[in-house]
């Protein structure tokens, strides 16, 4: 231990000079548990050199840790995301998308079966919307259409139509001024568009009297 105190000589009580510690002197095992926290670090004193593949994990991160700040640039991609690992509870909502290239896409249809009576069209439950008139008057109602600064639409493939009283909602504008006269035993594609939050739906027919 030759050279170890003359190093630390008139050094306040308990205070030793990193000269005074040889290299590799000290390692996990001469740390007591919970001895050294953040700090104990200078600033910039731990980076990628310090620190042993895989050391770290998601033990090692409080919550909130870690955000876009802390992230560099297309650090993370594809390669990073573990399969399933990305799903709706992992999505931000109402996300502007730029500049999107789509390929062998879907929508989940929202299908109201058949029925009478009040059909509602939930546009949070799909713009695809199936339904088949039956046994009385049907009276549709479009509810939850996206904002007024943003378009919005859907499309009805309405099943014997023509085969009882519909009721359209007030708001619907039709192309003509008259709504379209629906076919009683077959299949109706009507679409519907509002750039108001549904103030105005303007309403036409797509194709009529389909077998």
């Amino acid at each position: 231990m030759s050279g170890i105190v003359s190093k630390n000589a008139g050094r306040a009580s308990g205070i030793v000079g990193a000269g005074a510690i040889g290299a590799d002197a000290v390692d996990g095992s001469n740390i007591a548990d919970d001895a050294i926290d953040s700090e104990h670090y200078a600033a910039g004193s731990i980076d990628n050199a310090h620190i042993a593949d895989d050391a770290i994990d998601s033990e090692h991160y409080a919550d909130g840790s870690i955000d876009n700040a802390h992230i560099a640039d297309d650090a993370i991609d594809s390669e990073h995301y573990a399969d399933g690992s990305i799903d709706s509870a992992h999505l931000a909502t109402g996300i502007a998308l730029t500049d999107v290239l789509l390929k062998d896409y879907g929508e989940t249809t929202n299908a109201l079966g058949s029925a009478g009576g009040t059909r509602t069209v939930n546009l949070t439950l799909g713009n695809s919307v199936t339904a088949t008139v039956s046994s009385s008057t049907n009276t549709f109602v479009f509810s939850n259409p996206t904002a007024s600064d943003e378009g919005c639409g859907f499309t009805l493939v309405l099943t014997n139509g023509g085969s009882q009283t519909v009721n359209w909602p007030g708001a619907v504008d039709w192309a003509g001024g008259d709504a379209p006269d629906l076919t009683s035993s077959g299949v109706d594609v009507l679409a519907f568009w509002t750039v108001d939050a549904g103030t105005i739906w303007y309403g036409f027919a797509g194709s009529l009297d389909n077998s």
